[in-house]
């Protein structure tokens, strides 16, 4: 059992719901915070699938104390998202959050809870995330080590760090015109980094990752991140909101994590880590490379293409397409 809050994102799939509950169920948390959007006007047969989705909490089955935060229309992932952490953490001090579609090996749940304890006054840590694209190379002789490269399928945090969460992203304006960006990020990440931040404060991009990205970073703050990966992505797909490109680098089968864990004795990121990461990781394919292009206008063809059927089946080839 585990005594720290779990937090579980959900929206529209309710297979992949199942599954992540599982695991959640396996750990039997004392208090499970549940945060769902509503469904699309524009999508037939979605509020169904929302309803399923919901229903998947009937099968608690332990004692746990379950609070939910359920909207009625769709508020779209940013928006949502970022509200339902708010709510929170106004609930709780400290918290385990995975999304419906990120799979945790059981072992990722007390590894969190033990480094939200150790960390938890220390305001140079912002998150503890479970994710690990090291393509397999270990970078410790411990259980993990510190970046400064936020990742957030299956990850915790605490409130002293989100209180730092700003929406509007306001001071990017003036980092941008700075140059802040280059000293964080080789050439490509400067180009590619700063058009994300000017589409999500464009409001081209409905997303709450890039703007904890931008505050982890704005902060030179740092992230914990295990020598081995627990969390795997099953989300990729038609259904997805954003991540419809499959992509190997990104679907890293979980390992489980052995303990007790081995702590580094300084606090101090991995350069090798975060600069391999950097090439590996951000290196586009061509078909990437369109994507991201052609990305801002998505939002305003979409709804026609979606009432029309031809959204669905665009997707559906996206994700046949290889390059």
């Amino acid at each position: 059992m585990t005594c720290t809050p779990i937090v579980f994102l959900i929206f529209n799939r309710p297979l992949e719901t199942m599954r992540v509950f599982d695991k959640i169920r396996e750990v039997r948390p004392e208090k499970l915070l549940v945060v769902a959007d509503g469904p699309r006007s524009s999508r037939p047969g979605e509020a169904a699938l929302c309803r399923q989705t919901r229903a998947v909490l009937d099968r608690v089955d332990w004692p746990c104390q379950v609070l939910t935060d359920f909207a009625d229309a769709n508020m779209g992932c940013g928006r949502r998202i970022v509200s339902g952490l708010e709510w929170v953490f106004e609930e709780v001090e400290e918290a385990i959050i995975v999304e419906d579609d990120c799979l945790p090996d059981p072992s990722f749940f007390p590894y969190c809870d033990e480094l939200l304890e150790r960390y938890r006054s220390d305001e140079r840590i912002m998150m503890i995330s479970g994710n690990n694209f090291q393509n397999g190379a270990s970078r410790t002789s411990d259980s993990y080590y510190f970046s400064h490269l936020p990742q957030i399928w299956g990850w915790a945090t605490w409130r002293r760090a989100w209180r730092h969460f700003d929406f509007a992203m306001s001071d990017w304006p003036q980092r941008r015109d700075s140059g802040w960006i280059k000293a964080v990020a080789n050439p490509e990440l400067d180009r590619r980094w700063r058009q994300y931040f000017d589409y999500v404060v464009a409001g081209k991009i409905d997303t709450w990752a890039y703007r904890w990205m931008y505050c982890v970073l704005a902060r030179n703050d740092l992230s914990i991140v295990p020598d081995v990966n627990l969390v795997t992505n099953i989300g990729f797909g038609p259904a997805a909101t954003h991540t419809f490109v499959p992509d190997e680098r990104y679907v890293v089968p979980s390992r489980a994590m052995e303990f007790p864990l081995r702590h580094p004795t300084t606090v101090k990121p991995c350069h090798e880590a975060d600069e391999f990461e950097k090439v590996y990781l951000h290196r586009l394919t061509l078909l990437h490379r369109i994507y991201l292009r052609l990305r801002p206008m998505v939002g305003l063809v979409r709804p026609v293409l979606e009432r029309t059927g031809l959204w669905a089946r665009l997707r559906a080839a996206v994700v046949r397409l290889r390059v």
